[in-house]
């Protein structure tokens, strides 16, 4: 299994919402990302879905500037799919 196999694997969390969001981002910007923004992906993903939601759905804050941005952009080509 390829590591995008993997991490579309990962990203499939039994709710709509969640895997609508994280495959958008998978498929469209995970492969042009730089090392720092896979890494945060990655830790995006060892996120509770509970706390993922809530993260991507804007009701909990994330501590740091790279994930916010991280976080945007997931939001912005879920968007952009649609």
């Amino acid at each position: 299994m390829t590591q995008l196999a993997k991490l579309r694997w990962q990203c499939r969390r039994g709710t709509k919402e969640l895997d609508y969001l994280l495959l958008s981002y998978v498929d469209s910007e995970y492969a042009l990302a730089d090392a720092e923004e896979k890494a945060l992906f990655i830790e995006l993903l060892a996120l509770e879905d509970d706390q993922l939601i809530l993260t991507l759905l804007g009701d909990l804050d994330v501590a740091t500037a790279g994930m916010k941005v991280l976080v945007g952009k997931v939001r912005t080509f879920a968007v952009d799919r649609v």
